[in-house]
């Protein structure tokens, strides 16, 4: 087979190629090859992303790469047709990936001082195959974790008692846009990806068909009154939980995601995420879901005991892969996961 990479912002057609690609990847697999993230930028010309696809002239798209440098470290993920593996095109992909991940950033990023780390979602055999190939070693591990909510609604999972001076409600698009963002990054600081979530990226998901802003629950202090005595919706946001219910799910099957908890570093340690878990539950359950899942860092040992106090169970886990560095490596970079 004869691979022809072509390197540039996929236009209509090439995107939804390579959404078509990402669905086979998928149904033969069992787990989606890209991330949200990187549906998301398919379209997106930012001068630091890479989208490079694959072409065989018989079969069209067969695979595609993205190379995102807009965080400390260059990110990729790839994905290759079913049907066209084994006959190299991850590796062209890999190794393509590898040379465009030394561009430097535009973005304002830090210098990059770590190898490209590469997603492999479900670590599936063939994915750990071409790291090994390629010399690489898992540096992160991003947890799937489930639980079971049983075949009725909120009934099975009743929502949680509020302390005194703490109110739950559902977000108000636009009103608490700057709010929410604000507590995001204080919450997730340190993320390398969740923590720089922009207002475009905010709104690139309320545009998504599966956004219901019932289900983004925001926790408040009552009373908080900002400098000229009016309510200061930015102050009193101490945390939150945002579900995601994806469309197109078969009845009695539904299953739904707590997609991101984020809690005010200043209310650390008063158990708002075991709070602020069970409210997105008791949602996710209201709704009909029988079935709720979750991402989690797998060194995040704090927010992985209390996803199993609720009851979470490991489902799958997504691996980052990159080059090993050693102490004597002229990059001098260490690995934190």
């Amino acid at each position: 087979m004869r691979t022809l990479l072509a390197i540039g912002t996929p236009d209509d057609e090439a995107a939804d190629a390579v959404r078509g690609l990402a669905r086979s990847a998928r149904e033969a697999d069992g787990v989606a090859p890209l991330s949200e993230q990187t549906l998301l930028d398919l379209r997106d010309d930012d001068a630091d992303l890479t989208h490079v696809l694959a072409h065989d002239g018989d079969r069209g798209v067969v695979g595609y790469a993205q190379v995102d440098r807009r965080g400390e470290a260059a990110t990729a993920e790839i994905v290759v047709a079913p049907g066209a593996r084994r006959h190299g095109v991850g590796r062209i992909l890999l190794r393509t990936a590898q040379r465009d991940a030394t561009l430097p950033s535009r973005s304002g990023a830090p210098a990059r001082r770590e190898p490209l780390r590469v997603w492999a979602h479900g670590d599936l055999p063939p994915a750990r195959a071409l790291a090994q190939d390629a010399g690489l070693v898992a540096v992160r591990e991003l947890l799937r974790l489930g639980l079971d909510l049983g075949d009725g609604p909120a009934s099975h999972v009743p929502p949680p008692r509020l302390p005194d001076g703490l109110v739950l409600r559902a977000f108000s698009p636009g009103d608490d846009d700057d709010a929410w963002l604000a507590l995001n990054a204080r919450a997730f600081a340190q993320h390398p990806e969740q923590g720089r979530m922009t207002l475009g990226d905010l709104r690139a998901r309320q545009d998504e068909d599966w956004f219901d802003p019932a289900g983004l629950l925001l926790l408040e202090r009552t009373g908080e009154r900002g400098g000229n005595g009016s309510h200061d919706a930015a102050a009193a946001l101490v945390g939150s939980c945002w579900t995601k219910i994806p469309t197109d799910q078969p009845a009695g099957a539904r299953e739904g995601e707590i997609y991101v908890v984020g809690i005010d570093p200043a209310a650390q340690g008063e158990g708002l995420g075991t709070l602020l878990t069970a409210a997105g539950l008791a949602h996710l359950a209201a709704a009909g879901c029988a079935r709720a899942v979750l991402y989690v860092d797998g060194d995040n040992t704090p927010a992985v005991r209390t996803y199993e106090r609720a009851g979470f169970g490991r489902d799958a886990v997504d691996v980052q892969y990159a080059t090993p560095v050693t102490p004597s490596s002229p990059s001098g970079a260490t690995m934190d996961r």
